[in-house]
């Protein structure tokens, strides 16, 4: 383990040598964070016991024990007694899906989460296993059982990969998910009487030639270049979403989602601001690829799930999409040079080759939200980052990287059991 002079400074001092209140106080709150990280792990291994010599259960393995999971017959809970409507979140062990679970969890809703676990990771969600109103089902949403979700009254739809590294290595899994996933659940959407909301994407604009970019704007994209199988496949399920609208009078909500990030991201699923906290943090070199000019504008996730959730609260139709973004720009050079000055790292800025069709610059034209929602964000870019940093930092120390990484197998072992997809 590297020493503390090593590690993360939360706090926008030039050098770690600065010594001043904040400097130390950050310091501090690291230490604290990895002493409660060390000592979580001495209780889990049962070293340690809890509750009268009894070593403490994880909320995995008391969900494990509710669901009936551990004798191989299903990963569901058992109905419950409740007239409240299920909301449906597919994709909800993703990035986004999983904060969009937990908000929902808080708002009062009684929440079914469904998703395949090819991209994402069960812990993503362990808090939330053994809650009273959540319910999992290991599911493609593509095969999902009308039966499954009765009584939806909304279903959310983030079921996608979103990371290049991911898309590009599943090119017609992506383009499935999105197009047979999407007319999945606007089936039982139609057939159920529910609302859908539609994650799309700022990928849809492809390589704008106006900036920022609003919603009347078509884009520009390559249909048949590495990054197609994701924006073509974002572009059909709009598409869907609006014939359905019209030919059946499926309410739908369609959101175009720009750059996210925050506490949770898989530490290695490709994205920048992840891949530069941790190279920052191990004080590896850090890669940017081009010359770094290029423009992108980042969200903090609990901005961007409120107001996906005041999208959702709309009760008029909409004639089209919504963007939601932050409109503030940072080239990605600076973006690097930043977070090197937040963890206080040793990491030098190296630069790679572009890759193939990675956009110039995305910048979201965020009127509409303003206007329809009455919402912008309202999370600084250095805030954000900082509580990023903190939540990276405090899952390297425990080695969570080895578990969201490997999400498929992690996931498929720890719900031994399921359907099979």
């Amino acid at each position: 383990m590297r020493d503390t002079e090593k590690r993360f400074v939360p706090s926008s001092a030039p050098s770690r040598k600065t010594f001043g209140d904040a400097a130390t106080t950050a310091r501090l709150l690291l230490l604290t964070s990895r002493c409660l990280c060390a000592l979580s792990r001495v209780i889990e291994s049962g070293v340690v016991s809890v509750s009268r010599g009894s070593p403490k259960e994880s909320s995995v393995g008391k969900a494990e024990k509710s669901n009936g999971r551990g004798n191989g017959k299903t990963n569901r809970r058992q109905p419950l007694e409740s007239l409240q409507q299920p909301v449906v979140v597919c994709g909800g062990a993703g990035f986004l899906g999983a904060h969009l679970c937990a908000r929902l969890l808080e708002e009062g809703e009684r929440v079914i989460c469904v998703d395949n676990f090819c991209t994402s990771a069960v812990e993503a969600i362990n808090g939330l296993l053994a809650h009273p109103r959540f319910e999992l089902l290991h599911r493609d949403v593509s095969l999902l059982d009308e039966e499954e979700i009765a009584h939806a009254s909304v279903i959310y739809n983030l079921a996608c990969a979103a990371s290049p590294l991911h898309y590009q290595r599943s090119p017609l899994d992506t383009l499935f998910a999105s197009v047979r996933g999407m007319d999945k659940v606007l089936r039982i959407a139609r057939a159920r009487g529910a609302r859908v909301f539609q994650a799309s994407t700022s990928e849809i604009y492809g390589h704008p030639t106006i900036h920022p970019q609003t919603e009347k704007y078509w884009g520009y994209v390559n249909t048949i270049g590495p990054r197609a199988c994701y924006d073509e496949g974002k572009r059909c399920a709009e598409t869907l979403c609006f014939i359905y609208r019209e030919e059946y009078g499926v309410p739908v909500r369609i959101a175009r989602i720009f750059n996210t990030y925050g506490p949770g991201m898989r530490l290695k699923d490709g994205r920048v601001v992840v891949n530069f906290i941790v190279q920052a943090l191990a004080d590896q070199p850090i890669t940017v690829y081009g010359d770094g000019t290029q423009t992108r504008s980042f969200c903090y996730v609990d901005d961007l799930i409120e107001g996906v959730l005041r999208l959702m609260s709309l009760t008029h139709d909409l004639d089209g999409p919504v963007n939601l973004g932050n409109p503030a720009e940072i080239t990605v050079l600076e973006l690097a040079e930043r977070i090197v000055r937040l963890t206080g790292s040793r990491s030098k800025i190296v630069l790679q080759p572009l890759p193939k069709d990675d956009p110039p610059r995305r910048r979201p034209d965020i009127s509409l939200a303003q206007k329809l929602l009455a919402w912008q964000p309202s999370t600084t870019l250095e805030s954000g980052l900082n509580m990023t940093i903190l939540d990276v930092d405090r899952r390297l120390q425990r080695g969570d990287e080895t578990l969201v990484a490997s999400a498929s197998s992690a996931a498929k072992s720890r719900l031994a059991g399921a359907n099979a997809l």
